[in-house]
């Protein structure tokens, strides 16, 4: 299924809304670091209609397990950035204001081991990085739920347009597990509920690393009670142990390029996906790096964080590397 936004759940600000809104993103990301370290995130602020919409989306996803907000004011850029370590500059109104959107969903949070423990991430072309399986390439880009390694993994997660690819063919591509699972059979899905999957950390998070990457403890890639099923997969770097667990991951795997939403996304228009529902990816594109190539921003959004782990935050929001936390303490509070 390809949507163009008229067929899914959304919220297009209107001429007020947007005015307010991008004051209050200017306003914050002058004071980002400050707020997100110490201060409190005026989220009462937010137009009332964007922050009911977001709290609704929040409590009651919907069954595809995305909504689109458009009409988000975009400040002058500058070229799209050329490594993968350069940032907008601070002060730019889009860190502002997707901290509001991140905090009327839960609390903004990055990962120390994942872009040296960033709020916000830049997803752009990187030239030589054509093909990794990570936002700074360019090559088709699989479903995946985010950072399905880790224990503690967003619960929701949103991607802004700042540019389009030169030749309009990088879409975001999304599929719920809500809707997929029609397309599975009971003896797939029975399967899937058990512990007898694993995944591998992503290479974003093991730059620093060598040898083989690590993997997660087992876990399922199918949970909760239906209707309401969630989902832990990456087709990149989820695994069985086992025949039975491969081909149902390959099962899984089809049924959610059936149920397959595809959205352009245009500059000012943010994706917000609950990351145990929906699964994203992104179709490929040519870059040209000419300053002018695709460029998007990503947020992670937590609604709860275990306070022994928000004890070992190297700083506020940032969850420790995971090499830092308690085995024992993690495989219980996973289990």
């Amino acid at each position: 299924m390809t949507s163009t936004g008229t067929e899914m759940l959304r919220y297009s600000l209107d001429s007020a809304e947007r005015r307010s809104f991008h004051a209050l993103g200017v306003d914050l990301a002058h004071r980002f670091d400050s707020v997100t370290r110490n201060g409190r995130v005026p989220v009462d602020a937010v137009p009332s209609g964007l922050r009911a919409f977001l709290r609704d989306f929040s409590d009651n996803p919907p069954p595809c397990g995305f909504t689109l907000i458009r009409g988000i004011e975009i400040d002058e850029l500058p070229p799209t950035p050329e490594t993968r370590t350069d940032q907008l500059p601070a002060g730019h109104n889009t860190s502002g204001n997707l901290l509001l959107v991140a905090e009327v969903l839960g609390s903004m949070t990055g990962y120390a081991d994942e872009k040296d423990g960033a709020l916000v991430h830049e997803v752009h072309p990187v030239r030589g990085e054509e093909s990794r399986v990570e936002n700074t390439g360019s090559m088709t880009f699989g479903f995946h739920t985010e950072n399905v390694h880790h224990p503690f993994r967003p619960d929701f997660l949103g991607l802004l347009c700042l540019r389009q690819d030169h030749d309009r063919t990088g879409a975001a591509r999304l599929s719920s597990i809500r809707e997929a699972v029609a397309d599975l059979s009971p003896r797939t899905i029975a399967v899937l509920r058990t512990p007898r999957f694993r995944s591998l950390y992503p290479t974003s998070f093991t730059r620093s690393g060598s040898g083989e990457r690590p993997s997660s403890l087992p876990h399922p890639v199918i949970f909760g009670e239906a209707p309401d099923y969630f989902m832990r997969f990456n087709v990149h770097n989820t695994y069985s142990l086992d025949d039975e667990g491969t081909a149902a991951l390959e099962e899984l795997t089809a049924a959610l390029d059936r149920n397959l939403r595809q959205i352009l996304l245009e500059p000012g228009d943010l994706v917000v996906i609950n990351n145990h529902i929906a699964a994203h990816g992104r179709s490929g594109f040519t870059p040209r790096y000419d300053g002018y190539d695709r460029w998007l921003r990503r947020f992670y959004s937590l609604r709860a964080t275990p306070d022994w782990v928000r004890d070992s935050m190297p700083i506020p929001r940032v969850l420790p590397p995971l090499s830092e936390l308690d085995t024992d303490r993690v495989a219980r509070a996973t289990a």
